[in-house]
């Protein structure tokens, strides 16, 4: 089945042309992916998000994952030429449609494989190549009809991590037909391990038999696929606001904290083998002074640049690893549109859409059916209107009801409470004083509860923000009175046996106790290092396709480094929630795993 639907990419050029005059002319397509906004997809193509609105009107108001925006094309000869893949299209096609070879569309688009080349993704089309495989007339032959068994052209394994709008992409067909064909999945949620049937796309062309010469997307792929070779040593740069002339002194000793917890990380990996040249630089917050740096010979011949401090020096450092071809780290800010256009960037900090998106989906896999009530405590806060609208958007896009209140009373919570099931608050504010007006409120009602002889009349959770933990020395015993959880991508808890040992081993190296910062710099910086390193070591220039094969215990930040798109760069896109149970257990849930 898998070799008819190799073949099924070949041969088939009529009907494509209503798609390709589309994007060459006017437009492209994009297919929205999770967590995507118009302001990453207006990054991702050099376009402004005006032009993607005047495209597509109401995209202002509201986007959805699955949806398809039609993005501009400029006709200029210098701009980038970006094609949307359409069905029956094969890489070989597009070599000889635009005269190309698999090395220059390869070099162009990083993140596309033999595995993802489908329809609806999108790849930059590089300038013509003399070397190019010419066109050819294809052979004319009579399409053979290939019958369709059940109308199910495929089975398929549920694998960790997949969801329905993930599999409806790589087979490219509409949820309403995956779900039609697996009638099972409009009652109960997607489990790993698990076999769906998959169906044919009602616009599906009619198979044809190809001719054997013409080689296949595998074959293709593999001739330029880089060798997989570990590396015994490597260049490190450090660009980082150290402020050695005094100045910036809060920032100084967060930067100091988390250069001092890479090194940790540089003398473990040494102790396994790798050795490392680390050229560290103070950038003193200075753009010449960053320009001076990128002008040393040293710097072209980096592995890895760690850096910078600010979001504001980015643009430079970034022009200059993809120039070289360096991988870079940006550890700190989340705001760095140069993600969605350089294929050598990390960015540690998850992007605001993306990290929110991460959450919804993780609620809903743990509360679906509960009775979700969002929660204004009258603080006047509006730090987190974006989060809460996306939030009310996505449950009323999954059909999951929801309440909301003033909490200006005991009274006015009871009465949208339900029995019989979980009640979820959620404060629209993360500010520490909404928690000091609502929690009075809750205790109350739990001690009016008691005093009826009804101690558990309601199942009460509070759903909360990263910032959270940066409270608990106010509100510890609450949090686990009230069973709490929030959602965060950095956590230390200072009680667990590797946070202990960490302490005690940067005490011992440093003499002198870690910052207490959300995050903890010392171990930002050694895990960070800790993981990209290990994996260079390991994979060399094959690190991009072995992501998901470094394993590394997290202390307090986890990684799930994945490309935005086939040309750029790669966020982090691990969240995580913390619970503080009714037992007084610190859960770190991860739903990874």
């Amino acid at each position: 089945m898998k070799l008819l639907r190799r073949w099924l990419c070949i041969g088939l050029f009529a009907g494509l042309s209503f798609g390709l005059s589309a994007q060459t002319n006017t437009y492209f397509l994009h297919t929205i992916a999770r967590g995507e906004s118009l302001t990453s997809i207006a990054a991702t193509y050099n376009v402004s998000v005006s032009d993607i609105i005047r495209l597509n009107p109401g995209s202002d108001k509201l986007i959805k994952a699955g949806e398809q925006l039609r993005i501009p094309q400029s006709a200029s000869q210098s701009a980038t030429r970006y094609h949307t893949i359409q069905p029956g299209e094969t890489l070989y096609r597009l070599m000889q449609q635009y005269g190309v070879t698999v090395k220059a569309i390869c070099d162009a688009n990083p993140g596309l494989s033999a595995s993802n080349f489908r329809s609806g993704q999108v790849i930059i089309i590089p300038p013509s190549d003399a070397s190019a495989p010419p066109a050819q007339p294809q052979p004319e032959s009579k399409p053979v009809q290939v019958p369709r068994q059940q109308e199910v052209q495929d089975i398929h394994k549920v694998k960790r991590r997949e969801t329905i709008y993930s599999i409806c992409r790589e087979y490219g067909i509409t949820e309403e037909e995956l779900i039609a064909a697996n009638p099972e999945l409009r009652s109960a949620s997607l489990k790993k391990g698990t076999y769906l049937r998959i169906p044919y796309h009602k616009e599906s062309p009619v198979t044809p038999v190809a001719p054997t010469t013409i080689p296949t997307d595998n074959e293709l792929f593999a001739s330029v696929r880089p060798d997989t070779q570990s590396k015994s040593r490597l260049r490190v740069a450090v660009m980082l606001p150290f402020m050695l002339d005094g100045s910036g002194q809060g920032e100084q000793a967060r930067m100091v904290e988390y250069y001092q917890g890479f090194l940790m990380a540089i003398n473990e990996l040494k102790q396994k083998g790798t050795s490392f040249d680390i050229y560290t630089y103070d950038t003193r917050d200075d753009a010449s002074t960053i320009r001076s740096i990128l002008a040393k010979n040293e710097m072209k011949q980096m592995d890895l640049i760690i850096g910078p401090g600010h979001s504001t020096y980015i643009p430079a450092i970034s022009d200059f690893s993809k120039e070289n071809k360096i991988r870079l780290v940006v550890p700190f800010t989340s705001k760095c549109d140069e993600v969605f256009t350089n294929p050598y960037l990390y960015q540690v900090n998850t992007p605001q859409s993306y990290l929110y998106s991460e959450v919804y989906e993780h609620f809903l896999r743990k509360f679906r059916g509960q009775n979700i009530i969002f929660v204004n405590a009258a603080d006047g806060g509006t730090d987190k209107r974006d989060f809460i609208a996306g939030f009310k958007q996505e449950l009323k896009n999954q059909g999951v009801s929801y309440k909301e209140i003033l909490a200006n009373s005991k009274e006015s919570i009871e009465s949208a409470l339900s029995a019989g099931t979980e009640n979820i608050l959620i404060p629209t504010s993360g500010s520490n004083i909404a928690l000091i007006k609502l929690l009075p409120y809750l205790k109350a009602l739990k001690l009016s509860w008691e005093a009826d002889g009804t101690p558990d009349k309601y199942s009460l959770h509070l759903f909360g923000y990263p910032e959270w933990q940066t409270y608990t020395a106010d509100h510890l015993n609450d949090f686990y009175t009230f069973d709490t959880y929030f959602y965060t991508s950095f956590y230390a808890n200072n009680l667990s046996v590797d946070v202990v040992n960490f302490q005690q081993e940067f005490r011992r190296w440093y003499h002198k106790e870690i910052l207490n910062t959300y995050p903890k710099y010392a171990i930002l910086g050694y895990e960070t290092a800790n993981f990209l390193l290990q994996g260079l070591s390991r994979y060399g220039n094959n690190l991009e396709d072995n992501l998901d094969k470094i394993c590394v215990t997290p202390i307090q930040t986890s990684f799930r480094f994945e490309r935005v798109n086939n040309w750029g760069g790669f966020i982090n896109k691990k969240v995580f929630f913390i619970h503080f149970t009714k037992d007084h257990e610190l859960i770190k849930m991860d739903f990874d795993r």
